[in-house]
This record gives structure tokens, C-alpha cells and sequence, in this order.
């Protein structure tokens, strides 16, 4: 009796968990060949099936056209298609677990969408700050002259034969 008691409260307690509400955000590019106006609707398409899921909307980041760092092969209509630029947006969630293993398989199957990413994160906002580089005035005071090179002083005259063939001596004595 004591042991079908403990299993129940384990249950209950996955159960809770697993409907407890998790921050989620999906990255994703949309094919080049997609016109921008039709970009608005496919993101659409996700935020649909976000909100059918029963999520809510944090932060989003509008697709812009990117240059990809390497190509993507995607299959379509039978033939492999190769793909270096898309259009890269992303959008952060709060959905149940159940409701972002939806909105995963719903982008995965969305036709326009060659490449996503589902992942759990935290709500506060990680994007990188970007600094502006502060630019330091240097003052000078003294003046910057050449210094006199060691070849150049030595040098007094033309080097006759008898003098080179004496300093290679001294050289290759050793």
C-alpha cells in the first residue's frame, strides 16, 4: 500500500514538471529563394503554432538576410539544392515540454524552413552587448628621429679587393 502511495506521488511529481512552463527559443533560416514578403508569413506560420501549442511570446528577432559560413543541402523536389545565404530569425518562448516538442516537429515540417533549432534557455536577455571602441588622443612631444645605421657609418669610401679579401679572412679563419 505504502509503495503504490510512493509511486503515485512520483507520477504527480513528473507530471508537475513536465506541465511546468520552460523558456524555449527556436533559431531558424528561411530559404533565399522566399521573397520578403513572404518571410512575414512563414514566421507567422511559427508564432501560430507557439500560440497553439498554449506558449506565450518573449523576445524575437526579425529575419534578415545573411551570408551562411558554409552551405546547406537541403532535398527538394527530388534534387539536392545548395544554399549559401538565408534568412536568419529567431523567437523566445515560454511553452510547456509537450508544447516544444510541437513547435519543434511544426518548423521542421514547414516546407520554407531549411534549417532550425529548438532549445531550452533562460528568459533573461543574452545577446551580446556591443561596445564601441573608445579612441585614446596620443600627444607627442619629442620628435621622432631616424636613428644612424651601423652599415651606413662604417662606410667611408669604396671597398677595394685586398681589404674584402682580408675581412673574409678574419671570418672564415675560425
Amino acid at each position: 500500500m505504502a509503495e503504490a502511495v510512493a509511486e503515485t506521488e512520483q507520477k504527480t511529481t513528473a507530471e508537475a514538471v513536465e506541465d511546468a512552463l520552460r523558456v524555449y527559443e527556436v533559431g531558424y533560416h528561411i530559404a533565399p529563394t522566399v521573397k520578403d514578403e513572404e518571410v512575414e508569413k512563414v514566421v507567422g506560420g511559427i508564432r501560430a503554432a507557439i500560440e497553439k501549442s498554449g506558449g506565450s511570446f518573449i523576445a524575437e528577432g526579425a529575419p534578415s538576410l545573411l551570408k551562411l559560413a558554409y552551405q546547406i543541402e537541403v532535398r527538394e523536389n527530388g534534387k539536392r539544392t545548395r544554399y549559401d545565404r538565408a534568412h536568419f530569425g529567431w523567437i523566445k518562448f515560454e511553452v510547456t515540454t509537450e508544447g516544444a516538442k510541437a513547435v519543434s516537429h511544426a518548423v521542421k515540417n514547414e516546407k520554407d524552413i531549411i534549417r532550425s533549432l529548438v532549445f531550452r534557455t533562460v528568459r533573461e536577455d543574452t545577446r551580446a552587448k556591443m561596445k564601441a571602441p573608445t579612441l585614446r588622443e596620443v600627444k607627442r612631444t619629442d620628435t621622432i628621429r631616424s636613428s644612424v645605421r651601423r652599415g651606413e657609418a662604417a662606410e667611408k669610401g669604396p671597398v677595394s679587393e685586398e681589404q674584402l679579401d682580408a675581412a673574409l679572412d678574419v671570418l672564415t679563419a675560425d
